[in-house]
């Protein structure tokens, strides 16, 4: 049962499974016998919501009109920032920006916290990266989160910020 499905039921399903055929049985003998032939059902994790949209922030304009093609090299760029979970609970945040004509990643930065400076360090590495990005757009998913302030956009002028509905 456990490999039928792609190795995914652990004890909780194959217990419900079995019970649902007809079979008397425990889900603590069930536990016992997959841990001695060294199975394991998949964990899911539960997701942490890590920002919450604030409805009164002004929305940034679409400055790409979701067209992600650049014919010309860092005139369009889109940033990211992943989560990285550690031990204990806690985060470290990863920003990216990718230069959207050669879909490489531009440069990135890595921090405990993720305020304005983090995506700032990402930026200003990707300058020093791929050399001059005056004049080019930053798109990203979101622009305000609650550990970012609301006004006017952290980046320096030469990257406007662009953020999708």
């Amino acid at each position: 049962m456990h490999h039928e499905s792609d190795d995914t039921y652990g004890v909780p399903r194959i217990t419900a499974e079995l019970r649902h055929d007809g079979e008397r049985i425990n889900h603590k003998r069930i536990a016992r016998v997959m841990r001695s032939i060294a199975l394991a059902g998949v964990r899911l994790r539960r997701r942490h919501r890590t920002t919450v949209a604030d409805p009164a922030a002004a929305k940034a304009p679409d400055l790409i009109g979701r067209d992600f093609t650049a014919s010309e090299p860092n005139t369009k760029c889109v940033g990211d920032i992943t989560y990285l979970p550690l031990d204990g609970g806690t985060f470290l945040y990863l920003a990216t920006v990718t230069v959207l004509a050669s879909r490489r990643l531009a440069d990135w930065a890595i921090a405990d916290h993720m305020r304005t400076t983090l995506v700032t360090d990402a930026l200003a590495a990707a300058e020093r990266t791929r050399g001059s990005l005056a004049g080019a757009v930053l798109h990203t998913d979101q622009l305000n989160s609650p550990s970012t302030p609301v006004g006017p956009s952290p980046m320096p002028a030469a990257w406007p910020a662009s953020a999708s509905p």
